[in-house]
């Protein structure tokens, strides 16, 4: 399985480049996020306003790693959630495929990295808790408490309503969910 990650890795840079492309053709500038100064990103380009910093998806080129999950769990991430989240620093994009709209999480920085790291753990052991097999979120829905999750045991995406067994396969691999999204480019308010 390690060997889908090159794959997924291009997948990832080529949505988000295609996402960042069609929001500064659509809207003449990149896109905008609230500014932060506690939750610094090297996303951040420059100012928009007094209320907005300009930012991009960028490579992530440090190493990141998930075995302090791995160890304090027990457990061995799927290859692919690894992958995805050790691929871009992002703000969410929004996306869209033909079961509806979503927004792909990504951390924002290293600091936001290690959260990520903290709410998976709340998120496997609550599933470990329920008796559920191990998945891990990686976007959200327009549903309330629906996430599009990673089957830890055999990659495939599927939706779920937090706290309940996933119930729609949207994919056999994360790497072909990531082939089906377009981009959905919307202006902030």
């Amino acid at each position: 399985m390690e060997s889908t990650s090159p794959n997924l890795h291009d997948a990832l840079i080529n949505f988000s480049q295609s996402y960042l492309e069609q929001y500064r053709d659509k809207l003449g500038h990149f896109p905008v996020v609230e500014a932060d100064e506690q939750w610094a990103s090297p996303c951040e380009l420059s100012k928009f306003n007094d209320d907005l910093v300009h930012w991009q998806p960028i490579k992530i080129t440090e190493q990141l790693s998930f075995n302090n999950v791995e160890n304090a769990l027990e457990i061995k991430l799927h290859p692919s959630i690894k992958a995805y989240f050790s691929t871009i620093y992002s703000e969410s994009i929004p996306a869209t495929c033909e079961h509806g709209h979503l927004q792909l999480l990504f951390a924002w920085s290293k600091d936001d990295f290690d959260r990520l790291q903290q709410n998976l753990i709340g998120h496997i052991l609550m599933k470990q808790k329920l008796k559920q097999d191990v998945t891990l979120f990686f976007a959200v829905t327009d549903q309330d408490d629906h996430v599009v999750t990673l089957d830890n045991a055999t990659g495939e995406v599927w939706v779920e309503k937090v706290g309940r067994k996933p119930h729609k396969k949207l994919a056999n691999t994360l790497e072909e969910f990531i082939l089906q999204l377009s981009p959905d480019i919307y202006v902030e308010k």
